[in-house]
């Protein structure tokens, strides 16, 4: 079993590592703005498969247009670093851009609002 990490080592790691997410409660959390609901789904349905795929379930909130994904280890009674490593694959999934990281092999969702369907955070 994982040791649970101190809130100053959770503190200190998400803003190093993970800095959209945030320790709120015992929770690590990271709010995922969309466009609507079908890209909640997506959202969602992407989750659900990391999160099945490492065999660690997050605690989800799904709204209109947004997602939200909490990450605890309840055996361990805190934040470990099976949260820490889902939270990391989450983040580079849901929110890669393949325009930006593809270098031309995908040419990523048109800049046209009709097809965004992830709001950036800034």
């Amino acid at each position: 079993m994982s040791e649970a990490y101190t809130d100053t080592e959770v503190t200190n790691r998400l803003t190093e590592e993970l800095p959209h997410w945030v320790y709120e409660k015992g929770w690590i959390r990271r709010k995922i703005k969309t466009s609507g609901w079908k890209a909640s789904l997506m959202v969602v349905n992407t989750v659900g498969h990391l999160a099945e795929k490492a065999w660690h379930h997050p605690d989800l909130t799904v709204s209109y247009a947004f997602v939200i994904v909490k990450l605890v280890t309840h055996s361990a009674k805190g934040i470990t670093e099976k949260d820490f490593a889902l939270a990391k694959k989450i983040e580079e999934v849901v929110m890669w851009d393949a325009a930006e990281t593809s270098q031309g092999i995908f040419e990523g969702t048109p800049d046209d609002p009709r097809f965004k369907y992830i709001k950036k955070d800034t």
